[in-house]
């Protein structure tokens, strides 16, 4: 059956209290203690679990390619463990993620946390498991994430509703629009390509976020997609945070924002922009694989999710 056939994605179990999580490090090593995020999922409930790779340094990573794979085997294999928090992301996801086995991840579903280089672990599972997981604030971030950030991510490990209403500050292109939302980091989007770990594009809502590109690369990223025919099968486009981007002596001559709208502006599928997600403190939680309904002004949108599919 191809991706494509299918239109609905597992729901792990939510979250109760008293249950177990763990925090593991699958790409860059931490530069301090992650104290303060581990209070604050215990003030949620949860009992906390933390791997060797929180305490591991090889080189940048969180210990050697093994140990992290190991450690992330480890989490994905207990039943015991509800749900398994990227400490940070950074780089190395990639490195591991075809050493991991999902066999017993397919049978018992959980969720997974994170974003940035986590995007390799959100595009994979639901590529090849079609299971929804969480883009949101990781143990790292925590400490400097908005009070919202942190209680998004809380009703949506503990199954509370939440929407998003903002204004956009920047003009979006209008409408309505239904469908599953997947996306995240798009450099990491980009190094899915052609894998395994792949998503299929058609029919879905696709959320975008980068930090410290520059502006042509990002510009080379979009005729990808464009070239590639994702862009014009899509039901529409969020544009989260473009952070610290960066230009040339000469410069690209357009804003991130610009280099988007340019790309897509052939398409009718609705698109917004300064969605509250990506490398902000005001990193909200999205649910891959969960459909969503956006509705987008020129400058307010409306983001709900619909019932979870499982």
């Amino acid at each position: 059956m191809t991706n494509k056939q299918i239109d609905s994605y597992k729901t792990p179990p939510y979250l109760t209290t008293g249950d177990t999580v763990a925090i593991t490090c699958p790409a860059k090593k931490l530069p301090r203690d992650i104290s303060d995020a581990v209070k604050l999922l215990e003030s949620w409930g949860l009992n906390v679990v933390l791997g060797e790779t929180v305490n591991a340094s090889w080189h940048q990573f969180a210990g050697t390619d093994e140990l992290r794979a190991s450690d992330m085997q480890r989490f994905l294999d207990d039943t015991e463990i509800k749900a398994v928090f990227a400490a940070r992301g950074g780089y190395g996801t990639i490195r591991i993620i075809d050493r991991l086995d999902f066999s017993s991840f397919r049978n018992h579903p959980k969720w997974i946390i994170g974003f940035s280089d986590i995007t390799v672990l959100h595009s994979h599972i639901q590529a090849l498991y079609k299971t929804e997981s969480i883009h949101g604030q990781m143990p790292l971030t925590i400490p400097e994430g908005s009070e919202v950030s942190l209680e998004t991510l809380r009703k949506a490990l503990f199954n509370e509703p939440f929407e998003y209403e903002y204004k956009s500050g920047i003009k979006n292109r209008t409408g309505e629009a239904n469908g599953l939302l997947i996306g995240g980091n798009l450099t990491l989007m980009m190094m899915m390509a052609g894998s395994v770990s792949e998503q299929d594009y058609t029919g879905k809502i696709l959320f975008l976020e980068d930090v410290g590109e520059y502006l042509y690369s990002l510009d080379r990223m979009m005729w990808n997609l464009k070239r590639s025919g994702k862009l014009a099968d899509l039901k529409g486009l969020i544009v989260g945070s473009f952070t610290e981007m960066k230009d040339n002596d000469i410069p690209f001559g357009q804003t991130a924002e610009q280099i988007i709208m340019e790309h897509v502006k052939e398409f009718d599928f609705p698109v917004c922009f300064n969605f509250p997600a990506g490398h902000i403190t005001d990193n909200r939680a999205l649910i891959f694989g969960r459909r969503v309904k956006m509705d987008v002004g020129e400058e307010n949108v409306r983001l709900t999710y619909s019932e979870s599919q499982s």
